[in-house]
């Protein structure tokens, strides 16, 4: 589960963090950033278990209102929607329960939030429409499920809130998580039972060897890299330049000049990227051109051996879609 693009962004945070909180030890940095990067997939199992906190509550709801229907001898409620399969297949999958049974995330605590978050779900026209549908296939529900979850849990600032209080690394890792929240319910299969396979935390070794040489390289050639982008803003006053900025291009040199597998271009788009959320405004434009001319400059002069391609935007993403913001510090 943990990708990439995860990866960079935990590197920004926790290299930031490294000169700011003046702790220079570069292994209590490296553990800081594999912690960092395992709350994510706490944060994937937690959000998957929402949904079973929600169907626990409906079902309580429904038996209330049974029993009420009952004793007063008037229509009993459906039970299409706490009978969902592949609700029901998540509440009962193995690999989902044996990890929260090793951890303290529960939303027993949260009981106020799950139940104004079940309302909203019932009153939806999704719900409706679910409801007095006669397709009554697993399809049908898990579907269901993935269209309530991008609607009410994917962009919820009241959920993001509470997540915050939860823990200061999941508020910046929920938009990822939740990319592969839906992933997971799209490919829930009921022939698995409870035996369906949920994401790996890491998909190979390769990737936490990404993220190790990526991170030691960004902080120990500091000095080279930060020397590369001198020799490129010749006509800039280096001193004034954004610290987040020079945070996000030396670690984009250190991709560049140490993971030999990765295209120039990709490195720089996914760090002009970053800017648009870490930095400022200006920054992903100047960011762009300012590692472009650095490549260009050490490709010349043969410390850089890749080949340069255009960099080309990544396509659906806009500069100013959300407001900039610093990363976390851990102390």
């Amino acid at each position: 589960m943990i990708n990439r693009e995860i990866i960079r962004i935990k590197i920004v945070q926790l290299t930031y963090a490294y000169y700011q909180n003046g702790n220079k030890n570069i292994d209590t940095a490296e553990k800081e950033l594999f912690f960092s990067l395992s709350k994510a997939y706490d944060l994937y199992n937690y959000l998957l278990s929402l949904i079973t906190a929600v169907t626990k509550e409906a079902q309580r709801r429904f038996e209330v209102a049974q029993t009420r229907a009952k004793r007063e001898g008037t229509a009993e409620p459906s039970s299409k929607f706490v009978y969902n399969r592949f609700a029901l297949q998540l509440e009962e999958n193995k690999q989902l329960n044996d990890f929260l049974s090793t951890q303290k995330l529960s939303w027993e605590e949260a009981n106020v939030f799950i139940g104004q978050l079940f309302e909203k779900i019932e009153q939806s026209e999704i719900y409706q429409e679910y409801m007095s549908s006669e397709d009554d296939s697993y399809e049908c529900d898990r579907e269901l499920w993935r269209k309530l979850y991008k609607t009410f849990i994917q962009s919820n600032e009241e959920l993001d809130s509470l997540l915050e209080d939860q823990s200061l690394y999941w508020n910046d890792d929920k938009e990822i998580v939740d990319t592969f929240v839906i992933k997971t319910i799209k490919r829930f299969n009921e022939q698995e039972g409870a035996k369906q396979e949920l994401l790996p935390e890491w998909d190979s070794d390769e990737e936490k060897d990404f993220a190790r040489k990526l991170f030691r390289s960004a902080i120990l050639n500091a000095d080279e890299y930060q020397h590369y982008m001198s020799e490129a803003s010749r006509n800039w006053d280096f001193s004034r330049l954004a610290y987040m900025d020079i945070i996000l291009m030396q670690i984009a040199i250190a991709e560049m000049m140490t993971l030999p597998n990765i295209p120039i271009s990709v490195s720089i788009n996914e760090y002009v990227e970053i800017a648009k959320l870490y930095s400022t405004p200006k920054s992903g434009g100047y960011i762009n051109g300012m590692l472009d001319a650095i490549a260009r400059n050490l490709v010349k002069t043969g410390r850089l051996m890749k080949h340069i391609d255009p960099v080309k935007a990544k396509p659906g993403k806009t500069p100013t879609d959300k407001p900039s913001r610093r990363p976390r510090i851990k102390h």
